[in-house]
């Protein structure tokens, strides 16, 4: 692999150009992994009696150097800025998954940013160590701040390997090897002592005792040495308690939006009450060639969202919005309807975009990917963004009443219930039926109460009967 200089044959008087272009020829055949050098060798290289400077090349001398990068490029710390927020969010909170010393591998979550809508993954670009947390736990972050500084690896876990190394030096900790020449015989024990001298050292202590301390169990001398926790005794008597744990940004949204709702909105709500038995007839029926051709199961939230954008394009004024800047009514020609889900961090509503071009299986499918996104933590600001009505499902929880409250900057939004057998008159007669109520929140600054029955009447019909979907009715 040594590459040997090329000869020359040339004397010292030529020109410095010469001697140019001879160290560019011999500097292109350095370029696969050596570099040649012109001035310095090696000591064990060089003949003693060779000088140094002298460009007569000596077919067993090969002046090179060598170098390597892969070190350079392991060893090579970077630094790890704040991901570039959407429009919407400015800053957010870091919550620090790994610590500084923690080996990581390409594209693991170091940290999380909690904005005020969602949470922001930060992994890691590449297979390292954590050499430095530039920012504490719980600071606050805007887009393009540096988060940590991270020593790049091979790809092999950098903490893996250094526990590896302590694993020799838990084998130094055996016991002792028993020593080249055995130990002087103990003389043995006179049987007439008074007749016989007094001897001057202690005998040896039998290795019995030794044996039955180190054969005592652990968990014998525990309970002697510690005394009784004093939490045991105090926690019969009844001892309450209390902690504070601070509220992270998403909650604070959550809350400050709520009460913008209540203070902004004339909020008023109208109740109506769905007869479940078609639409669960529907279900059962179509259950499995539904699933066997679109590999979904068939819900009842498809049936809810198309009754609800068929019911916002009959009442166009409760999918329009006022805008308190202007002073207009905004009315949208599209129909976006947020799905209200709830998480360990607090609610959250993925967007269903363009429902009044979708069927049952699609709005099936975008629920079902909105919710496996939430499930994982991985909704983005632009899964959140928008939307001009609300969907909230109470129901999944077994609630049987409530009043929802308005997600602004929307005008409305529909709370569904849970599914309960009761007694209702059918034709005059007292029957069992599924039942479900539904409550509409509507602002009543925009919306009337005649546009508000009408809608929430309408999305009754269509669930109770689909039919009237396709018929248009």
């Amino acid at each position: 692999m040594l590459s040997r200089c090329r000869c020359l044959s040339r004397p010292l008087s030529r020109s410095l150009s010469a001697f140019s272009q001879v160290r560019i020829a011999v500097g292109r055949r350095s370029a696969s992994g050596f570099s040649l050098c012109h001035r310095s060798t090696s000591s064990n290289i060089l003949p003693q009696h060779q000088p140094p400077l002298s460009l007569e090349c000596n077919p067993r001398l090969s002046c090179i150097k060598y170098f390597r990068t892969s070190a350079v490029c392991n060893s090579e710390v970077v630094t790890v800025n704040t991901p570039a927020f959407p429009e919407s969010v400015t800053e957010g909170d870091v919550r620090w998954e790994k610590a500084v010393g923690d080996s990581v591998a390409e594209d693991e979550v170091v940290c999380e940013i909690e904005t005020d809508k969602t949470s922001v993954q930060v992994p890691s670009p590449s297979a390292g160590v954590i050499e430095e947390l530039l920012v504490p736990d719980g600071g606050k972050v805007e887009g393009g701040t540096p988060l940590f500084k991270l020593r790049k690896t091979d790809g092999a876990p950098a903490k893996a390997k250094l526990a590896a190394k302590p694993m020799p030096e838990a084998a130094t900790f055996t016991p002792p090897p028993a020593p080249s020449t055995p130990p002087p015989p103990t003389p043995p024990l006179p049987t007439e002592v008074a007749s016989g001298p007094i001897p001057s050292t202690m005998p040896p202590v039998p290795p019995v005792t030794v044996q039955a301390m180190d054969s005592k169990p652990v968990s014998s001398v525990k309970p002697t040495a510690t005394p009784p926790s004093p939490v045991m005794d105090t926690s019969a008597k009844g001892i309450r308690s209390e902690q504070r744990v601070k509220m992270n940004r998403m909650r604070l949204r959550i809350a400050q939006r709520l009460k913008e709702a209540q203070n902004v909105c004339a909020m008023l709500t109208t109740f109506n009450e769905i007869d479940m038995s078609n639409i669960q007839q529907m279900r059962a029926h179509h259950r499995d060639s539904f699933l066997k051709k679109h590999n979904l199961k068939l819900g009842f939230m498809s049936a809810f969202v198309k009754a609800a954008a068929y019911a916002l394009q009959d009442q166009p004024v409760v999918n329009a919005v006022i805008d308190d800047t202007t002073k207009e009514i905004v009315y949208r020609d599209y129909i976006d309807i947020s799905v209200a889900v709830a998480t360990p961090k607090g609610l959250v509503v993925p967007v269903i975009r363009n429902v009044e071009t979708m069927n049952f299986a699609d709005i099936e499918k975008a629920i079902n990917e909105l919710g496996e996104k939430a499930r994982k933590n991985e909704l983005a600001i632009e899964d959140m963004d928008g939307g001009t009505f609300t969907i909230s499902n109470g129901g999944v929880f077994g609630s049987l009443f409530g009043t929802p409250i308005i997600n602004p900057p929307q005008s409305a939004i529909l709370g569904m219930h849970g599914i309960f057998d009761r007694p209702v008159a059918v034709a005059g007669k007292v029957e069992v039926r599924p039942m479900m109520y539904v409550a509409l929140t509507y602002d009543h600054r925009l919306i009337d109460g005649r546009e508000a029955v009408t809608f929430l009447r309408k999305i009754k019909a269509t669930v109770e009967d689909p039919r009237v979907l396709l018929l248009d009715i």
